[in-house]
């Protein structure tokens, strides 16, 4: 029997989920559940699954093994919970969540219900970021001392007016780094490691009739010791490539979207020269730099494979839940630190509580 997916909600990123289930061999869409059912009509005939006009239905189904969250992301806790006491595995788009209580009832109702859950981040599969890893944990870089990343995309005042969540805290849970930079917030603590102290200001700078940061520059300490930093806006016209730069006492390396920009070591491999060469191709898209269709949903596909498999083969996807909540934790201790002008420690004791 083919793996069988069920997707909760259906805008924009759903097609991205439908299309990778697609080129996995091996699975299938089975239903898609919006509260709005014409939409999900809609969705089901492009995609070829059931269209179901309330979220027990769906669950009820026992040819769905998986379901994928793709609402807004203040809305993954419900449909998570109910998903996880129907017996159902969970693939949650970024973030999790959007607060750390959030998070953490997610988590348990999966761990009671002994199904699996992960998040999705699919910049930890592609393959430059992973050689990126390799390095890293090979130790090539010798003592890392600089982890740094950059997401200066543009995201037009229409983005924001296209729908009535963006730019919420109650569902967005954030702005430029919630959900824009998430992707590389937790590519950058994959590299290096858990973050100790942040130090961060944000700001509304481009944009009207938001209630979220558009700009924001974080500074780190790493548990290891080393420092770096996390900036993210969507108020850079026209929008550039994503980066992320490791360095330590012997090697340094730069990786621009899905490429590398840079890929020196003091010690030499003979696998350098081809890592070089097989990634040094400009990336095919801008990313999501701009327009936010306007990325590949390989990474998806790769991803929701790795899932697959942990689940058939009892083992741990790579980005699990707690992984996920990695990520939530860090942005909100930016958010704490921007809103009280102090460092923020980590790990965070408590949601923050933002000012009135």
């Amino acid at each position: 029997m083919p793996t069988g997916f069920g997707i909760v909600g259906t805008g924009m990123i759903a097609d991205f989920h439908a299309k990778a289930i697609g080129d996995i061999r091996g699975a299938k869409l089975v239903g898609c559940f919006n509260r709005t059912m014409s939409k999900a009509e809609t969705f089901a005939a492009e995609h070829g699954c059931q269209a179901y006009d309330t979220l027990e239905a769906m669950l009820d189904n026992p040819e769905i093994d998986i379901v994928t969250i793709c609402t807004p992301s203040g809305a993954h806790l419900e449909p998570a919970v109910a998903a996880a006491k129907a017996g159902k595995h969970l693939l949650i788009e970024k973030p999790l969540e959007i607060t750390l209580k959030r998070c953490d009832r997610i988590i348990d109702a999966c761990e009671k219900a002994g199904v699996y859950l992960g998040t999705i981040f699919p910049s930890r599969f592609s393959p430059a970021n992973i050689a990126l890893k390799e390095a890293v944990d090979a130790g090539r870089f010798g003592k890392l001392t600089v982890g740094d990343t950059y997401v200066k995309w543009w995201r037009s005042q229409e983005y924001y007016d296209s729908g009535g969540w963006r730019g919420t805290w109650a569902l967005d849970g954030g702005g430029a780094y919630m959900n824009q930079a998430i992707h590389n917030v937790d590519l950058l603590y994959w590299l290096m490691g858990d973050v100790e102290e942040v130090s961060a200001i944000t700001g509304t700078l481009a944009h009207e009739r938001i209630e979220v940061e558009d700009t924001g520059t974080a500074v780190v300490r790493f548990a290891n010791g080393a420092i770096g930093t996390l900036q993210a806006t969507t108020s850079a016209w026209p929008g550039l490539l994503k980066k992320t730069e490791i360095h330590g006492t012997e090697g340094s390396a730069i990786v621009e979207q899905d490429h590398i920009l840079m890929w020196e070591f003091a010690k030499k491999n003979r696998k350098d020269a081809g890592i070089k060469k097989k990634f040094s191709k400009e990336s095919a898209t801008t990313g999501g730099a701009a327009d936010p269709k306007a990325i590949s949903y390989t990474g998806h596909m790769l991803q929701f494979k790795d899932f697959i498999n942990a689940i058939n083969n009892g083992t741990e996807p790579l980005v699990d839940g707690r992984e996920g909540r990695k990520s939530v934790e860090l942005i909100l201790a930016i958010y704490q630190s921007s809103w009280t002008g102090k460092r923020v420690s980590l790990p965070l004791k408590r949601d923050p509580r933002r000012p009135a």
